[in-house]
């Protein structure tokens, strides 16, 4: 069983950066997948990144490829997903997940809010 608590959003101003970190409890955290999602208001929510357990393999959405980068560390339990060059279409409740297996997130945290101001 894995619990997760995101921290880390805010307001920020278009071109500034914000790293999100998602603490989790459990003590298989390491053979999850890691991902960060985010919906807007009034939209469906979409998969930003991706890690597998390794860290070999990362998948990032193409509206955020080259900005943000999602990581994790195996040994605090936390992944987290540094945005840099924010836009404000970046504005969303963000969230961590955790997937046992590809693509099936199982556990997902309770969202962060990030705002990016124009």
């Amino acid at each position: 069983q894995v619990q997760l608590v995101e921290s880390g959003g805010g307001l920020v101003q278009a071109g500034g950066s914000l790293t999100l970190s998602c603490a989790a409890s459990g003590r298989t955290f390491s053979r999850y997948i890691m991902g960060w999602f985010r919906q807007a208001p009034g939209k469906e929510r979409e998969s930003v990144a991706r890690i597998t357990w390794a860290t070999r393999n990362t998948y990032y959405a193409d509206s955020v490829k080259g900005r943000f980068t999602i990581s994790r560390d195996n040994a605090k339990n936390t992944v987290y997903l540094q945005m840099n060059s924010l836009k404000p279409e970046d504005t969303a409740v963000y969230y961590c997940a955790a997937a046992s297996t590809p693509g099936a997130y199982d556990h997902w945290g309770q969202g962060t809010q990030v705002t990016v101001s124009s």
